[in-house]
């Protein structure tokens, strides 16, 4: 008995220690819990007195979206990060902010910042999936994903998601739903480089994102969940497929109707073709940094018009991939007649190399460098005509050779560049001055050091294509400083903020010789070392080859369009065969072909206007017995020419008033430019003179090719 009334004290004894203990946690669990949400309100309220104001957030720093189009409009590349023009909320199309709140929260109206139901349901995965490492994802409200894209990271830790829920609250309680509706689509990711609906809908549907159809409003909503798999150019179908999942929950949501969902076609949707990423990055990679020395605009999105002809650039592309010899690289620029840079290819692969061999490398041109030779010779007072002498020549110990190892004695300029007679080239170099022909270099656009040595004349200075391009482009040009550009105007918004304009003011070398040096380049590409440059029109041009064939360089004009080519290696190694004459002469011939073809065929002027001192030669040039059937008094002036008697024969009465004519001056014929063309051959001003075929100094293989340059500078 007394044992069972001590079981019942101590069974009366333990009730109240448990209720203690259950009251004690309750309690504590309360008081933590008070703690947890006053610490909880504290740090709200906190993040809220530090978030910035809505128009900072709008003002703050979100990158520069630039698209560069090419001449035809078509959009090149897009750069970013890129973000559109901010669009209020009351110019997001209604479906747009309708599409998104359906896809990633459809009770956005309805919650303090974060969704419980969202955080029950992800709960629940969590415990069904524990164990098997599948990312936990779908609990974020858009006003969680408003504080992650502007204020975190996207690490995937939980410490970082406490200060995102915070921070929601935070801003639930300083912003409106419709700034914060209006902050998000302004500033989330939807791939391709585009921030912002109004990025996406450019860069993907070219046009602004205040435009947006209901099918384009699905697709770009379908983009958060997964930018980069979803992609439109990365994978049509997937973005279509998505569009269709993106309209369903519009339709649950009541934001659409049936007859709505069904009327609208994403598979309909023209789509903006997706940039090139290979050669014409070159291009862009060249003209782009000239942005920051023409505008100053940094934060409205960009559309730079550019110089660059599609089709000529597919054309240049494959013309350098087609010809250049194996193992070797290419490299070619074309300019039209004012400059613009219609194609540029930098190498054969801009994937796997971004180095632009076009603009950046510097190697030795070989005797397309003769150019600025033969241009100050003419400057200084020869023609095409004048007598040079190929023969052997020292200068400071120097010999240079040609690649015949001949010499054909007295030619003609005309003929000497033609087949680049090496003697000749330093022969005038010598007469005119090496610091002559430097300084033409640089008066041309030679922006690299020019050795003024004597071999400087067969080209050992290392230049760059570009520059030998531009040169080229100011004889084509007649004497005319021609200056590459890329850029034709760049606009913000709409309102054009740059306009490229063309100087053509400056004078290089007088009109008449560039035209002698048409001539001669005309001449190298019909009968001399450039003939695999033909294309069925005028062409004019010069080859260039470097020791031991380590580049080819071919360099010509035709209709307008003037290019430049170049191979080689990038270790300069020896390339075996290759000349300016060969492979570079082909890529320039099957690239011009098409640049050209749908131009007019454009004769050259090559009739030449002498200047005013060489129309008042000395009297005594026009004494003695003329050679082209013109007579002159002793004054100068034309008189017409002597009745032919026939001989006399033996037995005949000869007059002696008969045996010498009477001379009359004809007062009519004055000494001017048509009486200097009568009397030096060329025949009347309106009928364009042949083009002269000049004899090769000597004979070679009919199956040989001519080798235009020798060792060791060609």
């Amino acid at each position: 008995m007394a044992r069972s009334s001590e079981r019942s004290r101590k069974r009366s004894a333990a009730k109240p220690r448990w209720r203690r203990i259950l009251r004690w946690a309750i309690g504590t669990g309360v008081v933590l819990t008070l703690v947890a949400v006053i610490a909880l309100v504290v740090a709200v309220y906190n993040a809220k007195a530090n978030l910035p104001s809505f128009d900072q957030l709008k003002s703050s720093p979100n990158g520069q979206m630039i698209r560069v189009r090419a001449a035809d409009g078509t959009i090149l590349v897009s750069l970013g990060p890129s973000y559109g023009e901010w669009i209020p909320y009351s110019e997001i199309p209604d479906v747009m902010r309708d599409a998104m709140v359906a896809v990633e929260d459809r009770r956005f109206r309805s919650h303090w910042g974060v969704d419980p139901v969202a955080i029950a349901r992800i709960t629940k995965f969590a415990i069904e999936t524990r164990g098997t490492g599948r990312r936990l994802q779908g609990a974020s409200t858009i006003t969680q994903q408003v504080a992650r894209t502007i204020f975190l990271s996207n690490s995937y830790t939980v410490g970082r998601k406490f200060r995102e829920i915070i921070l929601a609250l935070a801003i639930e309680r300083k912003f409106s739903k419709n700034q914060i509706l209006e902050l998000y689509l302004n500033k989330v990711y939807f791939g391709g480089g585009a921030y912002g609906i109004d990025a996406a809908s450019r860069r993907f549907f070219n046009h602004p994102g205040n435009r947006l159809s209901l099918s384009e409003a699905a697709v770009i909503a379908g983009l958060v969940k997964a930018p980069s798999r979803y992609s439109p150019t990365a994978d049509a179908e997937a973005a279509v497929g998505r569009a269709g999942v993106v309209l369903q929950l519009m339709q649950e949501t009541g934001a659409i109707s049936a007859s709505e969902a069904a009327d609208a076609d994403p598979q309909a949707i023209k789509l903006s073709p997706g940039p090139q990423q290979n050669s014409v990055r070159y291009f862009t990679d060249w003209a782009l940094p000239q942005l920051e020395t023409l505008i100053d605009e940094t934060e409205a999105p960009l559309d730079v018009w550019t110089t660059l002809d599609p089709g000529m650039q597919t054309s240049a592309d494959t013309a350098i991939r087609a010809n250049a010899p194996a193992g070797t690289q290419g490299a070619l620029v074309a300019l039209d007649r004012d400059g613009a840079v219609r194609a540029m290819v930098g190498g054969k692969d801009y994937v796997s190399s971004i180095y632009n061999r076009a603009t950046q490398a510097t190697r030795q041109p070989g005797s397309s460098f003769k150019l600025f030779v033969y241009l100050a010779a003419l400057e200084a007072g020869m023609n095409p005509d004048s007598q040079v002498q190929d023969a052997p020549i020292t200068i400071d110990g120097w010999s240079p050779r040609n690649s015949s190892r001949r010499f054909s004695g007295q030619v003609s300029m005309r003929t000497a560049f033609a087949y680049s007679l090496n003697t000749v080239a330093a022969r005038l170099g010598q007469q005119v001055g090496f610091g002559t022909v430097a300084d033409m270099a640089r008066r041309f656009g030679i922006t690299t050091p020019v050795d003024t040595r004597p071999a400087m004349v067969l080209g050992t200075s290392d230049v760059r294509l570009i520059d030998m391009t531009r040169a080229y482009a100011s004889v084509a040009s007649g004497g005319t400083a021609v200056v590459p550009y890329g850029i034709t105007r760049v606009t913000a918004n709409g309102s054009v903020i740059y306009q490229h304009q063309v100087d053509s003011s400056r004078v290089l070398v007088a009109p008449y010789v560039a035209q002698q040096m048409t001539d001669l380049l005309q001449t190298a590409v019909n009968t001399g070392s450039g003939r695999a440059a033909q294309i069925g029109r005028p062409v004019a041009g010069k080859t260039g080859t470097t020791s031991s064939n380590k580049d080819g360089w071919f360099m010509g004009f035709s209709s307008g369009i003037t290019t430049g080519v170049w191979m080689g290696r990038d270790d300069a190694k020896t390339v075996s065969g290759l000349q300016g004459g060969t492979a570079p002469a082909r890529a320039f011939a099957a690239f011009m072909r098409q640049a050209v073809a749908s131009r007019p065929v454009e004769q050259f002027d090559t009739k030449v206007t002498l200047p005013e001192w060489q129309e008042e030669p000395d009297a005594e040039s026009y004494y003695g017995q003329p050679d082209d059937q013109v007579y002159v008094d002793e004054n100068g002036n034309p008189v017409p020419a002597p009745q032919q008697q026939p001989a006399p024969q033996e037995g005949d009465e000869v007059d002696p008033a008969e045996q010498q004519p009477q001379v009359q001056r004809v007062p009519d014929e004055q000494l001017d430019q048509d009486w200097i063309d009568r009397a030096l051959g060329r025949g009347p001003r309106e009928a364009a003179p042949p083009p002269r075929r000049a004899p090769p100094p000597e004979r070679r293989a009919p199956d040989r090719p001519y080798e235009e340059e020798s060792r060791p500078y060609q």
